[in-house]
């Protein structure tokens, strides 16, 4: 894992550029609202820490971001759930942004992956009323920490034909530490050269990272050939917190989890102005 000694500090120091950095101009017209860190924080205050309470705890996050309740869609697969929530664009073409609500035994997930859920919950927020091309396509997918269940079931149910409709998928799975990073081995080539392109001009810290043994919801995608990344926010002490009693809210960092908000809009911006097939 690469290493970011002092992230609370540089993420401290960047934060006035940060705010203002990067906003679409279109957004800005149609007077979007960009959420801030405090109010990202917020959505920290109560984390549901048993499993049986994540899936209502997701749809409250939605209705907190402007959802109604005929919005929320439960997709039923084979032994899993997943919450759609989608905002339709002027064609059928679609971006997916995922999430996966459910938590192993040990703590209480507010890393892996309520961090996820929070910033697509924001995203959702900030894009709701928006005119984009594209349809965007909410996703907070069940069973994850089982073997990719939810995402796996919802990827196999595209049909070859559907699939050339969906033109990426952004996938968010534990922010909370440090900058944002992209998972190498679960994320296509491009969109990861777009995802450090976008941070670069956005003056956001970033890396790579091989996260050795591990997986998540994009790669699921990947494996239909649809493109598909993972952003993440891990620093090197995650291996000390995640899928143990010490996964709590009070080690998620606020910034960690905007900064990852941020570049994932910025992702959403640029894919809803590009051709489907950009980044096959």
């Amino acid at each position: 894992m690469p290493k970011h000694p002092h992230v609370r500090a540089t993420l401290l120091l960047l934060l006035p550029v940060l705010l203002q950095a990067s906003v679409p101009a279109f957004a800005q017209s149609a007077g979007s609202k960009i959420s801030g860190i405090e109010q990202i924080g917020e959505d920290f205050a109560s984390v549901p820490c048993e499993d049986s309470e994540r899936l209502a705890g997701v749809k409250s996050l939605f209705a907190r971001a402007g959802a109604t309740a005929s919005d929320l869609v439960m997709e039923q697969h084979k032994g899993v759930e997943n919450l759609v929530v989608g905002k339709k664009g002027a064609s059928n073409e679609k971006i997916v942004i995922g999430a996966h609500y459910d938590k192993v035994t040990n703590g209480c997930g507010a890393l892996d992956n309520w961090t996820g859920l929070v910033a697509m919950s924001h995203l959702y927020q900030t894009l709701r009323d928006i005119p984009l091309n594209k349809t965007l396509v909410f996703v907070a997918f069940g069973k994850e920490e089982k073997g990719l269940v939810g995402s796996r079931a919802m990827a196999k149910a595209i049909s070859k034909e559907q699939a050339a409709e969906y033109c990426a998928m952004i996938n968010i799975d534990t922010l909370g530490l440090g900058p944002p990073q992209v998972a190498d081995n679960m994320s296509s080539k491009k969109l990861e050269r777009l995802a450090a392109d976008l941070a670069k001009d956005m003056e956001m810290p970033f890396a790579h990272a091989m996260i050795r043994g591990a997986d998540s919801d994009s790669s699921a995608f990947v494996a239909r050939k649809i493109p598909a990344v993972t952003i993440h926010g891990m620093n090197k002490d995650w291996p000390k917190l995640l899928h143990t009693e010490n996964d709590q809210a009070t080690k998620v960092n606020a910034t960690s989890v905007y900064l990852g908000y941020r570049l994932a809009l910025a992702m959403i911006v640029n894919l809803d102005g590009m051709p489907c097939d950009a980044f096959r």
